[in-house]
């Protein structure tokens, strides 16, 4: 049986550095520091492709992070010997990076393009988000094979750089929803997301064929110019929405939202089971819902810090726990929905359940909820 890197054999240490800074040490400066601490440089990145996962932000968001931290991870692992690229997968949704073209565009426009992070920027999943490995998980309760965007199954070792913000599914977007949601190809996110197959817009469809085309199993047809897809048939690859250049091919989005974080649970660790992995997460403009949104509302808490940690579930829990202690910021919608609760996140998004989540990756073997907070 495989075994994940570093793996704790207690309680899990998650590095801290708050957002304070003084002339002549800004927050990039502590950001290294942080990871220095927490203990990066005992990985061996001599020749190795790195993945930088992250998540570029929608157009039209602004809480999305700034490309200055990508920078810094990337020349560090630069220093090491590492070969770093930032990479996301195309978005199963309608929007701006949706396809590898618009969503290069979109990156490039919000940061995240060679002069400002000093590396290439490459969608792991390809043009249409059918680039994908199909990698077994171990132990999976859901999913068998998870479908990964080939480029972040490439590379040798997987760091996640994730803007720690509400979700209105999961509740939250931390390390274990960038790599699990955020590493799986158009397939892959369908298979989270829903337990059904996808249908045809008919409103939408031209008939031109492409789905017909791309079926391996002979699930669409046209009938009066216009595409259905014979459920007793499909699969649920999800190719037929990658290839339909009008987005009429939908998938069902009917996925229990517990079960929603225990496959994302299982997307993870597919990502990073057997290889080298590290986790940074900013607990910086806590919007309330996804960055996958066009849009940001204002934080729902006031800036926390910096947290750097091998292991995805300790570092979940610990930003989870430092944002619940944290006030509402006036105005918010976590002050309109009020916080009795002493959980923010459920406060904001009451449908959501993000323990499960964890409770899930811990029972897999991918980390810890019990860790202990180190300041830096």
């Amino acid at each position: 049986m495989g075994i994940p890197y570093y793996f704790p054999m207690a309680k899990s240490k998650v590095y801290f550095s708050d957002m304070h800074v003084v002339i002549g040490n800004n927050l990039l400066q502590k950001l290294e520091r942080l990871m220095k601490r927490a203990g990066f440089e005992k990985i061996d990145f001599k020749g190795k492709f790195v993945a930088v996962k992250l998540h570029f932000g929608e157009p039209g968001n602004l809480a999305y992070l700034r490309a200055n931290y990508a920078k810094v991870v990337c020349d560090y692992v630069k220093r090491l010997g590492g070969k770093p690229f930032v990479t996301d997968c195309n978005t199963l949704y309608v929007g701006g990076r949706k396809n590898a073209i618009d969503h290069l565009d979109s990156a490039y426009a919000n940061g995240y393009n060679p002069f400002a992070t000093g590396v290439h920027t490459i969608i792991a999943d390809g043009i249409k988000g059918t680039d994908e490995r199909l990698v077994p998980v171990e132990g999976g309760e859901y999913v068998k094979e998870a479908k990964i965007g080939a480029a972040i199954m490439d590379a040798d070792i997987v760091i996640s750089l994730n803007h720690f913000k509400g979700h209105e599914l999961t509740g939250f977007g931390g390390a274990i929803k960038n790599i699990g949601m955020g590493s799986g190809s158009r397939a892959g996110k369908m298979e989270m997301h829903s337990a059904g197959k996808p249908f045809v817009d008919q409103s939408l469809c031209i008939g031109c064929g492409a789905c017909v085309r791309i079926c391996a199993h002979d699930a669409p047809s046209i009938t009066g110019k216009k595409a259905k897809i014979n459920h007793d048939k499909c699969v649920g690859c999800g190719r037929c929405i990658g290839v339909c250049p009008r987005d009429a091919i939908q998938p069902a989005m009917d996925e229990a939202n517990d079960i929603l974080n225990r496959k994302i649970a299982e997307y993870t660790k597919a990502v990073i089971w057997n290889r080298p992995s590290f986790h940074i997460s900013l607990v910086v403009d806590v919007s309330p819902f996804c960055d996958c949104h066009a849009e940001n509302d204002i934080a729902i808490v006031p800036d926390v810090g910096m947290f750097a940690s091998f292991d995805p579930v300790a570092i979940d829990k610990a930003c989870a726990d430092a944002v619940n202690s944290q006030p509402a910021v006036d105005g918010s919608i976590l002050a309109k929905h009020g916080h009795s609760h002493g959980d923010h996140f459920a406060d904001v998004s009451p449908d959501t359940n993000w323990i499960s989540a964890l409770e899930h990756a811990q029972k897999l073997g991918l980390g810890t909820m019990d860790y202990t907070l180190v300041k830096v």
